[in-house]
């Protein structure tokens, strides 16, 4: 088998065909295994009246911020600070603090929970505003994210991630799921669930729909998912295998990877199935398409080289100019995918015998391993260009792993029991 049919389908297939005992809808677990160099001194009281709610929403920042490996969290006692209370600013920060979160969780007439809170920088004495956040029951943990994307971004300069989500493919019993959670692999729901593999799946710019492949047909066929409303409609069921989807940034097209010609090209569809054209124009392998931000650009792996390695076009395709090759970094590099800013290029590169994940700044050109493990796959990027998901093996089981774009903070998630692939992590959330 060549190397180049091994990583296509086939690799993509096998990979969903991992033995796992997982139970249906099982959360997400998260290890932190490294930080930052330098963390930021935090202190999150416990908010007013949050023991009455459905959601410890202090718990849930403080839980967020940990992950994030930029923040250290200083012990803030148990005693509730209410966001309207008097703060001094000057005794926490003797306690090692360099700013100081308080606010309060209230069940209002109309069934909702608002959360108010307040952020101080110690070290400035001076309050760093607030916010105030209304909704159902349902919706306090995203409120929760929130309050934690908002910190975020008042001392780090960034937007924050935690208010995003993943989908990914889980096999449980004789069943694949496509299941979506929270950032930090909470409250996870079950988008499909089908005797037959499910792979790729891929967020729409918006966030309400997923597109991805299903073998229900007995073949790959290309799907799009509204998430909302659990509808879906099939956008590629060509001869042959329709696979890979990638979004374009508006909206309305997707890139795929088809073999109706008989080798595997790049083709581009509109999101209602219509208006199928071809962009490749290579008697090699084509395949793994990604769009640039804004648009302009499709990534792509192919072997038109001899080996597979990653390539750019116009977004019109090799008609309006033939591609380039972008990566010269190791024999073997595979599944581009390109940071929200456009700079950078995260790919996976045989290392050693194993695949890991690179980065490739494009401007230089100068390409850096992030990551120890051997069995990479399925890089995405976070909405705000910080960290990357891919999923990866430990001990023979199969996971999925964060990691920020310098290489020093690292996450793990896994399912009890079973193995999880497939990662996709999803754009901001308004």
């Amino acid at each position: 088998m060549s190397l180049m049919i091994r990583l296509g389908l086939q690799t993509l297939l096998a990979s969903c065909l991992i033995a796992a005992g997982s139970a249906a809808n099982a959360q997400l677990n998260v290890l932190v295994t490294g930080v930052g160099s330098t963390q930021f001194p935090i202190a999150v009281a416990t908010f007013a009246n949050e023991a009455a709610a459905p959601q410890q929403v202090s718990a849930i920042v403080r839980q967020d911020l940990q992950r994030s490996g930029k923040f250290t969290n200083i012990d803030a006692g148990t005693t509730p600070v209410a966001e309207g209370d008097a703060v001094d600013l000057g005794s926490w920060k003797a306690k090692g603090a360099n700013a100081f979160v308080s606010g309060s969780v209230n069940r209002l007439a109309n069934g909702q929970y608002e959360i108010r809170f307040k952020l101080y920088d110690t070290v400035k004495q001076q309050s760093l505003g607030g916010l105030a956040l209304a909704g159902p029951a349902t919706e306090l943990r995203a409120n929760a994210h929130r309050v934690s994307d908002y910190i975020y971004q008042q001392l780090m300069g960034v937007r924050g991630v935690f208010n995003t989500r993943l989908s990914y493919i889980v096999k449980a019993g004789n069943r694949y799921q496509l299941q979506i959670s929270d950032s930090d692999g909470q409250d996870a729901r079950i988008a499909l669930s089908s005797p037959e593999p499910i792979i790729s799946p891929a967020w729409s710019p918006d966030g309400t729909k997923v597109a991805y492949v299903s073998f229900e047909k007995k073949k790959p066929v290309v799907y799009i998912h509204d998430l909302p409303t659990g509808r879906r409609i099939v956008v590629s069921n060509q001869k042959g295998n329709n696979s890979a989807p990638a979004w374009s940034p508006d909206g309305r097209t997707l890139a795929v990877a088809l073999s109706r010609t008989g080798n595997t090209q790049i083709f581009a569809v509109n999101v209602d199935g219509s208006g199928l054209r071809r962009l490749t124009q290579s008697s090699s392998i084509d395949t793994e398409p990604a769009f640039s931000p804004d648009g302009q650009s499709i990534y792509f792996t192919s072997d038109r080289g001899g080996a597979p390695q990653i390539y750019r076009m116009s977004a019109q395709g090799e008609s309006a100019g033939a591609a380039q090759r972008v990566t010269f970094n190791g024999a073997y590099n595979t599944s581009p995918r390109v940071s929200p800013d456009g700079k950078q290029l995260a790919y996976i590169s045989r290392s050693g015998g194993g695949f890991r994940l690179y980065v490739q700044d494009l401007q230089s050109g100068t390409a850096t391993g992030l990551t120890d493990t051997t069995h990479d796959e399925s890089p995405s990027y976070a909405a705000n260009g910080q960290y990357l998901l891919y999923a990866t093996q430990v001990n023979g089981r199969g996971v999925l792993a964060a990691v920020s774009t310098d290489g020093r903070t690292r996450q793990v998630l896994s399912v009890p029991g079973g193995s999880v692939r497939e990662p996709s992590w999803g754009p901001f959330r308004q």
